[in-house]
């Protein structure tokens, strides 16, 4: 379930480099089309509103329980760094709910990216969905490590996942495939985020890195 690697925007370097960020950009190919899609079960409860800008309304995402996405220890005590990973975490449930929907242009995943990936992460959820498949099993994210510009508008967030529990299924023969063997299940991700006018943080870039990570 490997996100695909999403190259970065002139923006995004902008960023990073007035932050002095290094956590952006680019990406390793080998960590991108692995597992994707999710089953059609009934949705779980909709996710915990962020603590960001509470002025703003934010899209109802949910996702099914054949699906369980979980993040594991996603706290932060930096100002405001609660708020960035909480509307970072929703970036990534919005990504797959529009897998498991069938909706590449979901309207959750534009609010969480900024516009320069977009059109990237569509292409992502597409790589699924043109396959008719959805994601079932379970995706763990976990060792979040954030970094918070001084100016408060950027940060830098790492974060692993384990997709050894995590599966495709097609929606017309109900064929259900994981990794192929021998594929190291940990992806790495690094992640750019942007601070909207609106006070919403979006993602600005997004690097998988297959392999970075253990338990």
């Amino acid at each position: 379930m490997a996100r695909r690697a999403l190259t970065t925007t002139a923006a995004a370097f902008a960023t990073a480099a007035a932050l002095l960020l290094t956590a952006c950009g680019g990406g390793d190919d080998s960590a991108s089309d692995d597992i994707k899609g999710a089953g059609d079960s009934s949705p779980s409860p909709a996710a915990s509103k962020s603590s960001a800008a509470p002025g703003v309304k934010r899209p109802v995402i949910k996702l099914p329980s054949s699906f369980q996405l979980t993040f594991e220890n996603w706290t932060s005590s930096a100002p405001g760094g609660q708020a960035a990973l909480d509307d970072a975490k929703e970036e990534v449930r919005a990504g797959y709910a529009a897998i498991i929907a069938n909706d590449p242009d979901s309207e959750a995943v534009t609010f969480y990216d900024t516009k320069g990936i977009r059109g990237l992460t569509k292409e992502w959820i597409k790589s699924y969905t043109d396959k008719d498949l959805t994601v079932i099993g379970k995706l763990p994210a976990f060792d979040p490590k954030l970094v918070m510009a001084e100016n408060g508008k950027g940060a830098s967030l790492t974060y692993c996942t384990d997709e050894t529990d995590a599966k495709t299924r097609n929606r017309k023969t109900g064929k259900v495939e994981g990794n192929p063997a021998g594929t190291n299940p940990y992806v790495r991700y690094s992640v750019s985020l942007a601070k909207s006018e609106q006070g919403v943080w979006q993602n600005s870039s997004v690097r998988g890195e297959r392999g970075k990570c253990s338990r």
